[in-house]
């Protein structure tokens, strides 16, 4: 959107009510948000057809799940072979996302694993793609932020554009 904000302080309160309550529903949100239900629903629809809301299934603590040991991966691959390492790494379940990147690497890899020796197994396994000519990784000693959007959201959510004239957004 140019210059304009994506969301606005109606959609930033009602993003903010679900990651905070993930499991409420329509009409507790509209209770907590002192708005209708029927503008609640028309909000999320609207949010989830702009592809701002991508989902609901619940946050995973992998170290709870058995899987404690976490790594970046840097990937150098062979010039245009970016499909066929996105396939490669696919296959790989440790592998939890992947990034094409700019800088002296291709491919940034996020990687889960049970152990030090399951995370040696995965590397081994990633390096064994034909198109990866060289990999590069640090393991995760602690996460310093968890992963979040609502900070940014608020940065730049717009008042102005809010149509719920009985919502007010708390400062």
């Amino acid at each position: 959107m140019s210059g304009e904000s994506a969301v606005d302080t109606l959609d930033l309160a009602l993003l903010t009510a679900l990651r905070e309550n993930p499991r409420v529903g329509v009409l507790e949100l509209s209770r907590l948000l002192h708005v209708a239900r029927a503008t609640v629903a028309a909000r999320l629809q609207r949010l989830e057809q702009r592809g701002i809301v991508t989902g609901y299934g619940p946050d995973i603590d992998l170290a709870q799940a058995g899987f404690p040991v976490q790594a970046f991966v840097t990937l150098e691959i062979s010039q245009g072979a970016l499909d066929d390492v996105a396939a490669d790494l696919a296959a790989v379940p440790g592998v939890l996302e992947a990034f094409a990147t700019t800088g002296s690497g291709d491919v940034l890899c996020k990687i889960a694993a049970a152990s030090h020796s399951d995370l040696q197994a995965t590397l081994v396994e990633l390096t064994r793609a034909r198109s990866v000519t060289r990999s590069t990784s640090v393991i995760v000693l602690s996460t310093v932020i968890e992963p979040r959007a609502l900070p940014l959201l608020a940065s730049r959510a717009s008042a102005a554009g809010t149509r719920a004239p009985a919502f007010r957004a708390e400062d």
